[in-house]
């Protein structure tokens, strides 16, 4: 049975040095939550320009539902300058205001939190008072029984200990990276461990479970895998080697695998199987949001194993 499932926040263009593409964890999210066979759909806001027309158009392409993706009149569509190193990994410089600045809460929005049975939300898209206003009131809307996931994403500043300690407390399930992990820690006034780094990050994710009461916390290592964490129960997997095209959302793929594998009752052990391997797919691509081979994702998940 399908599950509908949110990426709430934003839809932005990533502007690389050879070429521009349709991105936003939002959108990168629920793109691959559609391909492992939900209802992926996004909640964000664009501009009344030829960059949010594209996006709308880009949106449909994919085979996204687009009903709930806002139109602003003032403000420009989201871009981000990606600068990808040597390594393949990105860097980014965000435009500051954009229109998924200006969330909206209305009728349509509300909705949708009521029937949606997964919601993921980031630390971007409230770095702006509105949208991050728009986005706990969409928290507060859902059923629940909706599962309410967190996942970090420290960009610039555009982050405080308040936003973060208040969105680990709205969460279910909190994803986030072995590099944003000493730094959430450090912010919530936790004090470091002497323990070697697997035993700091176990240690930690048990206190964020215990302090905020989560049914789950994911930590990823990039290439090396990642960590999951209950209260009574963890579970570490080493990642797949692949060649790496660029990171661009393959956060946001292990993301959308995870949450699908949650929502279907998967054990740890394959939950992060599934998201390592969706992962590793998309960063094995160039883009965020690349097609399957075939157009079967099982296709591309089969050369990655």
């Amino acid at each position: 049975m399908k599950k509908k499932v949110v990426g709430l926040g934003e839809v932005l263009w990533d502007v690389l040095p050879e070429r521009t593409c349709l991105g936003g964890a939002p959108s990168n999210f629920a793109y691959v939550t559609s391909l492992m066979g939900d209802q992926g759909i996004v909640a964000s806001r664009v501009g009344e320009d030829s960059r949010g027309l594209e996006a709308l158009r880009r949106l449909e392409q994919l085979g996204l539902n687009i009903d709930h993706v806002q139109i602003d009149h003032e403000h420009s569509t989201g871009t981000v300058k990606v600068d990808i190193d040597v390594q393949g990994f990105a860097h980014y410089e965000i435009a500051q205001p954009v229109a998924w600045d200006f969330l909206e809460w209305t009728s349509g929005w509300q909705q949708l939190a009521e029937t949606a049975d997964a919601i993921c939300f980031g630390s971007l898209a409230q770095r702006s008072e509105k949208s991050r206003a728009t986005i706990r009131r969409f928290l507060g809307a859902a059923s629940p029984a909706a599962v309410k996931v967190f996942d970090v994403n420290l960009r610039q500043s555009y982050y405080s200990q308040e936003v973060l300690a208040e969105s680990m407390r709205l969460a279910d399930i909190v994803k986030l990276n072995d590099e944003e992990l000493p730094k959430i820690m450090s912010l919530a006034g936790f004090p470091s461990s002497p323990n070697s780094a697997s035993k700091d990050e176990l240690s930690s994710a048990q206190r964020l479970v215990s302090t905020y009461d989560l049914k789950l916390v994911c930590i990823t290592r990039g290439g090396r895998g990642s960590l999951l964490v209950r209260r009574r129960s963890s579970h570490e997997h080493p990642g797949f080697r692949v060649h790496v095209a660029d990171t661009v959302g393959s956060g946001d793929a292990f993301t959308a695998g995870l949450v699908h594998e949650y929502l279907h009752g998967a054990s740890l052990e394959l939950m992060n199987e599934v998201a390592n391997l969706v992962g590793a797919w998309v960063a094995s691509e160039v883009g965020a949001m690349p097609t399957p081979k075939r157009g079967a994702l099982e296709d591309s998940l089969a050369e990655i194993r």
